[in-house]
């Protein structure tokens, strides 16, 4: 199964494809669909630009009824990142006056892979929309998030086959009073995924975000490092729900999360893609289902033995 779709939705808004240029159909109220925009670079028919495209929308739609907005494939892969999309964001703030969230990088891997997207900086788009509820971010290669502070930001989602440290330990400064909803993809150190348990310390702490109330550390080949961590963040007090999946999960981090503080407080724990045994697996289901804690343990993942070395894989890399 692919953990890297396009999106369905954002902001609890349908996604909807803006048209192609002479294309007859019929536009949705403004503030109805999030807008997803994004050109083909490799379509003979059209040689629209991504420029062109946000030029057209802007002028297609009402820009102060927009709510949501999902950018998808801007030009080549390598072509160059994602600087002049937030520059369009930012340029256009006082038309985009009702904006609620963004989501940048919205490709799958049959358009590119998770680490061929090329993103920058993008606390400008941030810092232009105050009252911006939800940022989500596709792709970690060239991103960058210096700490900030936002008074509205409820969520906020990094996927990436590889997240650079740097970028965990902006969101762990940044002060985000609103944040209910976090969702981090830490990813391999070959795909210049560097966070280390450390950097997640003030994340882990408690006050640091005080609404939180989900935290996903994702896809990670340092997953039980993370969940012994996890066992004892004072954090994890305040959570509904826990997402420890996608990652190189194993009997050893299961059973120092079930031998940390108590979780039956949580509605969900999701451990999808693991590589954790049947009988930890059933440990983990007697401890919380009873509570009613929901607990996902499907997807396993497939070890693989090579000279006596036991290989696992997050499930998104490159």
């Amino acid at each position: 199964m692919s953990h890297v779709e396009h999106l369905k939705e954002l902001h609890g808004l349908p996604a909807f494809d803006f048209p192609r240029p002479g294309a007859r159909q019929e536009l949705p109220e403004a503030g109805t669909v999030a807008w997803r925009l994004s050109v083909d670079p490799y379509d003979d028919d059209s040689d629209e630009d991504f420029g062109a495209l946000w030029d057209r929308f802007l002028d297609s739609v009402d820009p102060a009824g927009v709510r949501a907005i999902i950018v998808g494939q801007w030009g080549e892969a390598y072509d160059h990142d994602s600087g002049f999309i937030v520059r369009r964001l930012v340029d256009a703030r006082d038309r985009l006056s009702a904006l609620q969230a963004v989501f940048i990088g919205d490709l799958e891997m049959e358009q590119a892979e998770i680490s061929w997207i090329e993103q920058s900086d993008v606390t400008p788009v941030l810092e232009a929309y105050p009252l911006l509820e939800e940022l989500g971010i596709r792709g970690g290669t060239g991103l960058r998030f210096p700490a900030l502070r936002h008074k509205h930001l409820r969520t906020l989602c990094f996927e990436a086959g590889g997240l650079p440290g740097e970028v965990v330990r902006g969101v762990a400064a940044s002060e985000l009073p609103a944040l209910e909803y976090l969702e981090v993809w830490l990813g391999v150190e070959g795909y210049g995924g560097d966070a280390t348990v450390a950097d997640l310390a003030p994340i882990l702490s408690a006050g640091r975000f005080p609404a939180l109330r989900h935290l996903g550390l994702r896809n990670s080949e340092i997953q039980d490092e993370i969940a012994a961590a996890v066992a004892g963040a004072p954090v994890v007090a305040q959570l509904k729900s826990l997402d420890l999946s996608l990652g190189v999960l194993t009997d050893e981090g299961v059973t120092a999360l079930l031998g940390g503080q108590p979780l039956t407080h949580l509605a969900w724990l999701d451990l999808r893609h693991n590589f954790v045994t049947d009988a930890v697996a059933q440990r983990v289901r007697a401890a919380l289902e009873p509570s009613g804690v929901e607990v996902d343990l499907s997807e396993p993942g497939e070890a693989w033995e090579d000279d006596g070395v036991v290989h696992r894989f997050t499930a998104v890399a490159e």
